[in-house]
């Protein structure tokens, strides 16, 4: 019995996939949503659970003719039902990459800084959520799937150290 060469062999358990045949740009928009804790006044982040069970913050895509601003605003309420609240400054992009099949995904993710006002323990999640959660600030840093945001995280807590709010 003749032995398959070893490049050969390789080549039987390695997949190609599909060579790249589209670039396209996609821009996102979130928000890091805080509030004060009721009753021990800790600062406090809203993060939701994907269902590849990664937390994240509520985000979603700019539609045509939509500014950032208010993508944040409408995917908030879309993905966690949180209807009062408060936009602040905008505090930066994270600009990332993926492939989905034969496409090239060049993403901007634009994030502001919002406020959790009125009922903020009433969430209605949309059903593709894992779960959703009001957590520490410095626990949902360490809980973030994602380093870039956590650094926009880490610079929105201290804004609003800053303002006091």
């Amino acid at each position: 019995m003749k032995r398959p060469k070893p490049i050969q062999g390789f080549r039987n358990f390695v997949r190609r996939k599909p060579v790249i045949d589209e670039v396209v740009h996609e821009t996102t928009s979130g928000g890091i949503i805080f509030r004060r804790n009721k009753d021990t006044n800790q600062l406090e982040i809203l993060l939701i659970q994907d269902a590849k069970n990664r937390w994240t913050i509520p985000k979603g895509h700019v539609e045509e003719g939509e500014q950032p601003k208010d993508t944040a605003e409408r995917e908030i309420r879309e993905e966690t039902g949180l209807q009062e609240m408060k936009m602040f400054n905008w505090l930066g992009k994270v600009n990332f990459r993926y492939r989905r099949t034969n496409t090239l995904v060049l993403m901007t993710m634009h994030i502001y800084l919002v406020q959790g006002l009125g009922e903020t323990d009433v969430l209605k999640p949309e059903d593709w959520l894992t779960d959703i959660k009001w957590l520490p600030a410095t626990e949902a840093i360490d809980k973030i799937a994602y380093d870039d945001i956590g650094k926009l995280m880490l610079l929105g807590m201290k804004k609003v150290r800053e303002a006091k709010l």
